[in-house]
C-alpha cells in the first residue's frame, strides 16, 4: 500500500524530511516538533509517531550548517521536554478520566495487549516504569495512561514524568546534535534509524519472550 511504503520512507529518510520542513516552514518547525512530541506521548490513539527517530534526527539537523534557518539544540530541549512532560501529564487524566472502558475494542488503535503489556512494566518496575517507558515506542505513550487509571498517585508520577521526558530529550536531542553530523552516520542515517527502533522496543520484545515462555512452562507444568 501507498501509505505503508511513504510511512517507512518517513521513518528512514527522517534527517531529508526534516530538512525539507525547516526550510518550508522555518522557526515553525519548532511548533511542528512539539506538536508531534507531544501527540506521540499524550494522545493514546496516536503511538505510531516517531519519537525516538525525531529527536535524534531533529539534534542532528541543528549541528548540520548552511541551511538557512537553523534548529538551536538548547531550544529544542527546553521546547520538547516540555512537550514531553505535557503529554504524559494530558495523557495521565485521560486516563484517570476513561479509564480501560477506551480498550473495549471499538477504537482501532487501542488493542488491550497493549494496555496488558504496559501493566506487566508497572508489575516489574513500579513507578519508575514512567521513566522506562519513555525509552520504549508504544510502552511509552500507554504509560501514563495506565498510571492515571489508577496505579499512581499524581504528586509521585508528575515526579517520574518530569525526570522522564528530560532524561529522554536530552539523551536523543543532544545525541543527534553531536553524533548524527559525523560523516558515517550522515551516510548511514537510515541504518542508525533502525537501529534506534530496534534497540528501543528491545525491552518489550524480551518482556514478550518471558510473559510467553512462562504461559508455556506453566502449561507444561
Amino acid at each position: 500500500m501507498d501509505w505503508i511504503q511513504y510511512a517507512f520512507d518517513l521513518f528512514l529518510h527522517l534527517d531529508k524530511h526534516l530538512a525539507e520542513v525547516l526550510r518550508d516552514y522555518g522557526t515553525w518547525t519548532y511548533l511542528i516538533l512539539f506538536t508531534i512530541v507531544f501527540c506521540e506521548t499524550g494522545l493514546v490513539v496516536t503511538p505510531f509517531l516517531p519519537g525516538d527517530s525525531l529527536l535524534f534526527a531533529a539534534g542532528a539537523l541543528a549541528a548540520v550548517e548552511g541551511l538557512g534557518e537553523t534548529l538551536d539544540p538548547t531550544v529544542l530541549f527546553v521546547l520538547l521536554s516540555a512537550a514531553g512532560i505535557l503529554g504524559d501529564t494530558v495523557n495521565y487524566w485521560i486516563g484517570a478520566y476513561v479509564g480501560p472502558r477506551a480498550f473495549s475494542g471499538d477504537i482501532r488503535f487501542l488493542k488491550k495487549e497493549y494496555l496488558d503489556r504496559t501493566h506487566q512494566f508497572y508489575e516489574k518496575y513500579g513507578g519508575k516504569t514512567i521513566i522506562i517507558a519513555r525509552f520504549v515506542p508504544i510502552i511509552r505513550t500507554f504509560a501514563p495512561f495506565v498510571a492515571g487509571i489508577g496505579a499512581m498517585n499524581y504528586r509521585r508520577f508528575i515526579i517520574y514524568n518530569v525526570v522522564g521526558a528530560i532524561c529522554w530529550v536530552g539523551l536523543f536531542v543532544y545525541g543527534g546534535y553531536y553524533f548524527g553530523n559525523m560523516e558515517f552516520v550522515k551516510r548511514r542515517f537510515s541504518l542508525v534509524i533502525v537501529a534506534i527502533i530496534l534497540i528501543s522496543i528491545m525491552p518489550m520484545v524480551v518482556e514478550f519472550l518471558r510473559a510467553r515462555r512462562g504461559k508455556e512452562d506453566s502449561k507444561g507444568g
